[in-house]
Protein backbone atom coordinates (compact mmCIF):
# COMPACT_ATOMS: atom_id res chain seq x y z
CA UNK A 1 0.00 0.00 0.00
CA UNK A 2 2.63 2.05 1.12
CA UNK A 3 4.76 1.56 -2.58
CA UNK A 4 1.20 2.22 -4.30
CA UNK A 5 0.97 5.67 -2.55
CA UNK A 6 4.68 6.78 -3.49
CA UNK A 7 4.54 5.77 -6.72
CA UNK A 8 1.00 7.66 -7.00
CA UNK A 9 3.30 10.49 -5.79
CA UNK A 10 5.54 10.14 -8.24
CA UNK A 11 3.26 10.01 -10.82
CA UNK A 12 1.12 12.72 -10.10
CA UNK A 13 4.30 14.99 -9.36
CA UNK A 14 5.65 14.25 -12.86
CA UNK A 15 2.26 14.87 -14.29
CA UNK A 16 2.45 18.37 -12.55
CA UNK A 17 6.24 18.65 -13.34
CA UNK A 18 5.01 17.34 -17.21
CA UNK A 19 1.93 20.46 -17.13
CA UNK A 20 3.82 23.39 -16.00
CA UNK A 21 7.15 22.58 -18.16
CA UNK A 22 4.24 22.52 -21.18
CA UNK A 23 2.53 25.34 -20.53
CA UNK A 24 5.66 27.09 -20.46
CA UNK A 25 6.53 25.81 -23.73
CA UNK A 26 3.49 27.36 -24.97
CA UNK A 27 2.95 30.06 -23.19
CA UNK A 28 0.84 32.51 -25.96
CA UNK A 29 0.58 35.67 -26.38
CA UNK A 30 -2.73 37.72 -25.87
CA UNK A 31 -3.32 39.25 -29.54
CA UNK A 32 -6.02 42.10 -29.57
CA UNK A 33 -6.67 42.66 -33.01
CA UNK A 34 -6.78 45.94 -33.16
CA UNK A 35 -4.36 48.29 -34.95
CA UNK A 36 -4.09 50.14 -31.91
CA UNK A 37 -2.97 47.63 -29.85
CA UNK A 38 0.81 48.45 -30.12
CA UNK A 39 0.36 52.18 -28.72
CA UNK A 40 -0.07 51.35 -24.67
CA UNK A 41 2.93 48.91 -25.02
CA UNK A 42 4.82 52.03 -26.28
CA UNK A 43 3.52 54.45 -23.47
CA UNK A 44 4.17 52.10 -20.76
CA UNK A 45 7.53 50.73 -22.20
CA UNK A 46 9.31 54.06 -24.36
CA UNK A 47 11.07 52.69 -27.15
CA UNK A 48 11.06 49.31 -25.76
CA UNK A 49 9.76 46.17 -27.71
CA UNK A 50 6.26 44.19 -27.77
CA UNK A 51 5.54 40.48 -26.07
CA UNK A 52 7.37 38.56 -28.98
CA UNK A 53 9.69 40.11 -30.19
CA UNK A 54 13.25 40.94 -30.45
CA UNK A 55 13.75 37.96 -28.16
CA UNK A 56 17.89 37.73 -27.64
CA UNK A 57 17.42 33.89 -26.94
CA UNK A 58 15.00 33.09 -30.36
CA UNK A 59 16.35 29.61 -32.01
CA UNK A 60 14.54 29.66 -35.24
CA UNK A 61 12.50 26.12 -35.67
CA UNK A 62 12.84 23.94 -38.57
CA UNK A 63 9.43 24.33 -39.45
CA UNK A 64 9.90 28.50 -39.40
CA UNK A 65 13.48 29.01 -40.00
CA UNK A 66 13.39 32.61 -41.57
CA UNK A 67 13.12 35.00 -38.48
CA UNK A 68 10.13 37.46 -39.61
CA UNK A 69 11.47 41.33 -39.53
CA UNK A 70 8.12 43.80 -39.38
CA UNK A 71 8.75 46.81 -40.71
CA UNK A 72 5.96 49.69 -40.41
CA UNK A 73 4.15 52.40 -41.97
CA UNK A 74 4.83 56.02 -42.07
CA UNK A 75 4.60 57.52 -38.59
CA UNK A 76 4.38 53.97 -37.09
CA UNK A 77 6.87 52.91 -35.14
CA UNK A 78 8.50 49.16 -33.47
CA UNK A 79 5.86 48.75 -30.93
CA UNK A 80 2.81 51.10 -32.36
CA UNK A 81 2.28 49.49 -35.66
CA UNK A 82 2.98 45.73 -34.66
CA UNK A 83 -0.10 45.17 -31.18
CA UNK A 84 -1.72 42.06 -33.33
CA UNK A 85 1.64 41.14 -35.24
CA UNK A 86 4.63 40.59 -32.54
CA UNK A 87 2.21 38.30 -30.46
CA UNK A 88 0.37 36.62 -33.24
CA UNK A 89 3.82 35.08 -34.98
CA UNK A 90 5.34 34.36 -31.75
CA UNK A 91 2.23 32.17 -30.77
CA UNK A 92 2.93 30.67 -34.08
CA UNK A 93 6.56 29.43 -33.39
CA UNK A 94 8.78 32.46 -35.53
CA UNK A 95 11.36 34.70 -34.09
CA UNK A 96 9.72 38.07 -34.43
CA UNK A 97 12.05 40.99 -34.76
CA UNK A 98 11.03 44.71 -35.58
CA UNK A 99 12.14 47.72 -35.29
CA UNK A 100 11.56 51.95 -35.45
CA UNK A 101 13.35 53.52 -38.32
CA UNK A 102 13.24 57.14 -40.15
CA UNK A 103 12.42 58.80 -37.27
CA UNK A 104 13.93 62.29 -36.10
CA UNK A 105 16.87 62.41 -33.54
CA UNK A 106 14.74 64.15 -30.96
CA UNK A 107 13.51 62.64 -27.41
CA UNK A 108 10.30 60.55 -27.25
CA UNK A 109 7.81 60.37 -27.91
CA UNK A 110 9.01 62.17 -31.04
CA UNK A 111 11.81 59.14 -31.57
CA UNK A 112 8.42 56.68 -31.78
CA UNK A 113 7.41 58.43 -34.78
CA UNK A 114 9.15 56.88 -37.90
CA UNK A 115 8.58 56.59 -41.06
CA UNK A 116 9.80 60.21 -41.39
CA UNK A 117 13.16 60.72 -43.02
CA UNK A 118 14.16 59.82 -46.63
CA UNK A 119 13.06 56.29 -47.55
CA UNK A 120 17.20 55.38 -48.33
CA UNK A 121 18.01 56.36 -44.74
CA UNK A 122 15.75 54.26 -43.23
CA UNK A 123 16.38 51.32 -45.74
CA UNK A 124 19.81 51.72 -44.43
CA UNK A 125 18.99 51.50 -40.91
CA UNK A 126 16.75 47.87 -41.98
CA UNK A 127 19.87 46.78 -43.96
CA UNK A 128 22.05 47.18 -40.44
CA UNK A 129 19.08 45.45 -37.98
CA UNK A 130 18.64 42.58 -40.69
CA UNK A 131 22.15 41.80 -40.36
CA UNK A 132 22.18 41.78 -36.51
CA UNK A 133 19.13 39.36 -36.98
CA UNK A 134 20.91 36.82 -39.42
CA UNK A 135 24.12 36.88 -36.68
CA UNK A 136 21.90 36.31 -33.95
CA UNK A 137 19.85 33.81 -35.17
CA UNK A 138 22.36 32.17 -37.36
CA UNK A 139 19.62 32.16 -40.16
CA UNK A 140 20.43 32.52 -43.87
CA UNK A 141 17.58 34.40 -44.60
CA UNK A 142 14.46 36.63 -43.45
CA UNK A 143 11.14 37.05 -43.85
CA UNK A 144 9.53 40.22 -43.46
CA UNK A 145 6.33 41.50 -42.65
CA UNK A 146 5.36 45.14 -43.90
CA UNK A 147 2.54 47.76 -43.73
CA UNK A 148 2.56 50.99 -46.15
CA UNK A 149 5.41 52.70 -46.17
CA UNK A 150 7.14 49.69 -44.87
CA UNK A 151 6.84 47.73 -48.09
CA UNK A 152 8.93 50.73 -50.03
CA UNK A 153 11.67 50.71 -47.61
CA UNK A 154 11.94 46.92 -47.96
CA UNK A 155 11.65 46.93 -51.18
CA UNK A 156 14.76 49.80 -51.57
CA UNK A 157 16.74 47.78 -49.36
CA UNK A 158 16.39 44.57 -51.36
CA UNK A 159 16.74 46.48 -54.95
CA UNK A 160 19.39 48.58 -54.11
CA UNK A 161 20.87 47.82 -50.98
CA UNK A 162 21.91 44.38 -51.70
CA UNK A 163 19.00 42.67 -49.42
CA UNK A 164 17.74 39.95 -52.27
CA UNK A 165 20.72 37.64 -51.05
CA UNK A 166 19.10 37.76 -47.27
CA UNK A 167 15.52 38.13 -47.74
CA UNK A 168 13.10 35.11 -48.81
CA UNK A 169 9.63 36.55 -48.81
CA UNK A 170 7.99 39.81 -48.14
CA UNK A 171 4.87 40.01 -47.44
CA UNK A 172 2.94 43.32 -47.46
CA UNK A 173 -0.15 44.79 -46.09
CA UNK A 174 -1.44 47.92 -47.99
CA UNK A 175 1.40 48.03 -50.56
CA UNK A 176 1.49 51.11 -52.33
CA UNK A 177 4.58 49.96 -55.02
CA UNK A 178 3.27 52.60 -57.46
CA UNK A 179 2.74 55.40 -55.52
CA UNK A 180 -0.71 57.38 -54.58
CA UNK A 181 -2.43 59.59 -55.82
CA UNK A 182 -4.29 60.61 -52.82
CA UNK A 183 -6.36 64.12 -53.45
CA UNK A 184 -4.69 64.25 -56.40
CA UNK A 185 -1.01 64.64 -54.64
CA UNK A 186 0.74 63.04 -57.95
CA UNK A 187 -1.19 64.96 -59.78
CA UNK A 188 -0.57 67.84 -58.41
CA UNK A 189 3.17 66.97 -57.86
CA UNK A 190 3.48 66.65 -61.59
CA UNK A 191 1.69 69.38 -62.78
CA UNK A 192 4.09 71.39 -60.45
CA UNK A 193 6.92 70.02 -62.17
CA UNK A 194 5.83 70.43 -65.65
CA UNK A 195 5.04 74.50 -65.19
CA UNK A 196 8.63 74.33 -63.48
CA UNK A 197 7.98 75.12 -59.46
CA UNK A 198 8.31 71.86 -58.63
CA UNK A 199 11.66 71.49 -56.38
CA UNK A 200 9.66 73.85 -54.40
CA UNK A 201 5.95 72.02 -54.02
CA UNK A 202 8.09 68.90 -52.95
CA UNK A 203 9.85 70.89 -50.36
CA UNK A 204 6.55 72.20 -49.03
CA UNK A 205 5.31 68.86 -49.00
CA UNK A 206 8.17 66.94 -47.42
CA UNK A 207 9.09 69.65 -44.84
CA UNK A 208 7.55 67.26 -41.98
CA UNK A 209 7.40 63.80 -43.22
CA UNK A 210 11.16 63.49 -45.65
CA UNK A 211 9.62 60.44 -47.16
CA UNK A 212 6.05 61.15 -47.91
CA UNK A 213 6.64 63.22 -51.09
CA UNK A 214 8.46 60.14 -52.26
CA UNK A 215 5.10 58.05 -52.22
CA UNK A 216 3.24 60.37 -54.64
CA UNK A 217 2.49 58.75 -58.10
CA UNK A 218 4.89 59.58 -60.36
CA UNK A 219 7.59 60.58 -57.94
CA UNK A 220 11.30 60.59 -59.25
CA UNK A 221 12.16 58.09 -56.43
CA UNK A 222 9.17 55.70 -57.52
CA UNK A 223 10.31 55.91 -61.16
CA UNK A 224 14.11 55.69 -60.25
CA UNK A 225 12.93 52.33 -57.81
CA UNK A 226 10.65 50.89 -60.62
CA UNK A 227 13.04 51.54 -63.52
CA UNK A 228 13.74 47.41 -63.61
CA UNK A 229 10.22 46.44 -62.61
CA UNK A 230 8.54 46.64 -59.29
CA UNK A 231 10.05 43.35 -57.74
CA UNK A 232 13.46 41.69 -57.21
CA UNK A 233 13.42 38.17 -59.52
CA UNK A 234 15.02 36.58 -55.90
CA UNK A 235 12.07 37.40 -53.33
CA UNK A 236 8.52 35.81 -53.35
CA UNK A 237 5.69 38.62 -52.96
CA UNK A 238 2.66 38.68 -51.14
CA UNK A 239 0.16 41.85 -51.23
CA UNK A 240 -2.29 41.89 -49.27
CA UNK A 241 -4.74 45.20 -50.03
CA UNK A 242 -8.24 46.42 -49.45
CA UNK A 243 -10.47 48.38 -51.74
CA UNK A 244 -11.18 50.85 -49.43
CA UNK A 245 -7.92 52.09 -48.64
CA UNK A 246 -8.14 56.08 -48.22
CA UNK A 247 -4.25 56.25 -48.60
CA UNK A 248 -3.31 54.49 -51.06
CA UNK A 249 -4.94 55.37 -53.98
CA UNK A 250 -5.75 53.68 -56.41
CA UNK A 251 -5.53 50.72 -53.96
CA UNK A 252 -4.61 48.75 -57.25
CA UNK A 253 -1.60 50.79 -57.01
CA UNK A 254 -0.25 47.74 -54.23
CA UNK A 255 -1.74 45.00 -56.50
CA UNK A 256 0.88 45.21 -59.32
CA UNK A 257 0.98 41.81 -61.54
CA UNK A 258 4.11 39.39 -61.25
CA UNK A 259 5.69 35.89 -61.82
CA UNK A 260 7.09 36.24 -58.43
CA UNK A 261 3.97 38.31 -57.01
CA UNK A 262 0.82 37.38 -55.41
CA UNK A 263 -1.96 39.88 -54.67
CA UNK A 264 -5.07 39.06 -52.30
CA UNK A 265 -7.40 41.24 -51.73
CA UNK A 266 -9.65 41.22 -48.30
CA UNK A 267 -12.87 41.89 -49.71
CA UNK A 268 -13.05 39.01 -52.60
CA UNK A 269 -15.50 36.14 -50.45
CA UNK A 270 -15.68 38.44 -47.24
CA UNK A 271 -17.88 41.83 -47.81
CA UNK A 272 -18.09 42.10 -43.74
CA UNK A 273 -14.38 43.38 -43.86
CA UNK A 274 -14.43 47.38 -44.31
CA UNK A 275 -10.28 47.29 -43.28
CA UNK A 276 -9.34 50.59 -44.84
CA UNK A 277 -5.57 51.51 -44.82
CA UNK A 278 -5.46 51.06 -40.58
CA UNK A 279 -7.53 48.50 -40.05
CA UNK A 280 -5.99 45.92 -42.35
CA UNK A 281 -3.17 45.66 -39.94
CA UNK A 282 -5.28 44.61 -37.58
CA UNK A 283 -7.88 42.57 -39.76
CA UNK A 284 -8.03 38.88 -38.36
CA UNK A 285 -8.85 38.16 -42.34
CA UNK A 286 -5.54 39.80 -43.48
CA UNK A 287 -3.97 38.22 -41.08
CA UNK A 288 -4.90 35.18 -41.67
CA UNK A 289 -3.31 35.72 -45.66
CA UNK A 290 -0.12 36.71 -43.86
CA UNK A 291 0.47 33.32 -41.77
CA UNK A 292 -0.67 31.81 -44.90
CA UNK A 293 2.16 33.56 -47.35
CA UNK A 294 4.62 32.92 -44.62
CA UNK A 295 4.29 28.64 -44.47
CA UNK A 296 2.75 28.29 -48.00
CA UNK A 297 2.12 24.10 -46.43
CA UNK A 298 -0.22 26.01 -43.95
CA UNK A 299 -3.23 26.73 -46.09
CA UNK A 300 -5.46 27.23 -43.42
CA UNK A 301 -8.60 28.60 -44.20
CA UNK A 302 -8.85 32.65 -43.26
CA UNK A 303 -11.56 34.01 -41.50
CA UNK A 304 -14.94 36.06 -42.72
CA UNK A 305 -16.08 38.34 -40.32
CA UNK A 306 -17.18 42.13 -39.83
CA UNK A 307 -13.98 43.86 -39.68
CA UNK A 308 -14.63 47.72 -38.74
CA UNK A 309 -12.32 50.18 -40.37
CA UNK A 310 -9.23 52.32 -38.89
CA UNK A 311 -9.22 49.51 -35.99
CA UNK A 312 -9.65 46.36 -37.40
Amino acid sequence: MRRSSRSLLVLAAAALLTWVTAGTATAEYPVDYNFFAGIAPELTNRGGSLPGANDPGCVPSAAHPNPVVLLHGTGGGGQTNWGVYAPLLANEGYCVYSLTYGAYPLPWPVSAIGGMRPIEQSAAEVAAFVDRVLADTGAARVDFVAHSQGNIVGNYYIKRLGGADKVDKLVGIATPWLGTNLLAVGDIAAYSRALGPGPAFDAVSSSLCQACGQMFAGSAFLAALNADGVYSPQVTYTNIVTTLDEIVVPYSSGAVPGPNATSIVVQDGCAQDYSEHMAIAGSPRAAGHVLNALDPARRAPVPCEFVPPFTG
